[in-house]
């Protein structure tokens, strides 16, 4: 049976988790893929399962989000990315939601595997609504990382999960954590935010708290230290960043 919503996601050199990302939602009757210039075997896989394959040279996540969203046929969407693949509980909640036809999204637990291995389940989840109509969903275009869809309607919490292969080796999450932090501290700078020093002492910490005890990452053992304490220097990372911003600025004048 065909599920009648479109699946819409952004890839760049993605052929290592592509195919079984596409696998999980190939009876969805429409597959949106924008490419920002693979190099890899990333659009030979997704030819494999008929998407309708688009080129967009990269505009920053949001708004390479939004244009592929704004090529879905269908009012029901869903969005992946090519390191990630849909759960069967998740699967039955969406063809449920559409049946129903009562709500306008689900906001979905990420299941975030790290060094290969699931979280705990006892564990605390991030959650994002990846499931929505398109009449009542969009970006904040002024987002250059952490993009999110913002739906104007009923959001339900949904229990079947995505699961998320992107960070599968310590050297992946460095490099992302290097990169996001970038976009995130200039994001902060277009924004007139400046650096608190007490923020800067307290934040990686803080941030270690909130990861290894408040949501429970300790119960993932030695991976879990690991993993909170990549997520606290990423949270350090983004002030010390913007101070480099502003004191850049000032050595301009």
């Amino acid at each position: 049976m065909t599920i009648a919503a479109s699946v819409y996601l952004i890839t760049k050199n993605c052929e290592a988790t592509l195919a079984d990302t596409l696998a999980s939602v190939a009876d969805f009757a429409e597959i949106v893929l924008v490419d920002s210039g693979s190099s890899d075997n990333t659009l030979a896989i997704a030819r494999q399962f008929n998407c309708r394959i688009y080129h967009q040279d990269w505009l920053g996540f949001a708004k390479q989000k939004q244009l592929a969203l704004s090529y879905c046929q269908y009012d029901w969407v869903l969005n992946l990315d090519g390191d990630e693949e849909l759960s069967s509980e998740l699967k039955h909640e969406i063809e449920h939601c559409i049946s129903l036809n009562q709500v306008d999204g689900l906001d979905t637990p990420i299941d975030d595997y790290f060094l290969n291995c699931p979280p705990s389940r006892a564990g605390k989840f991030n959650s994002k609504i990846r499931f929505f109509r398109k009449s009542a969903g969009g970006y904040d275009l002024e987002k250059q990382v952490h993009e999110s869809i913002t739906v104007q309607g009923t959001v339900l919490k949904a229990r079947g999960k995505i699961r998320h292969y992107g960070e599968n080796t310590i050297y992946i999450k460095v490099q992302k954590t290097n990169d996001y932090s970038q976009l995130r501290a200039q994001e902060k700078a277009q924004r007139g935010k400046r650096v608190n020093l007490l923020k800067l002492i307290m934040i990686m910490p803080l941030e270690f708290i909130k990861s290894y005890i408040l949501r429970r990452a300790f119960l993932n053992g030695t991976r879990g230290f690991i993993n909170s304490m990549v997520n606290a220097f990423y949270a350090f990372l983004k002030e010390a960043k913007l101070y480099e911003y502003q004191l850049k600025q000032k050595q301009s004048k």
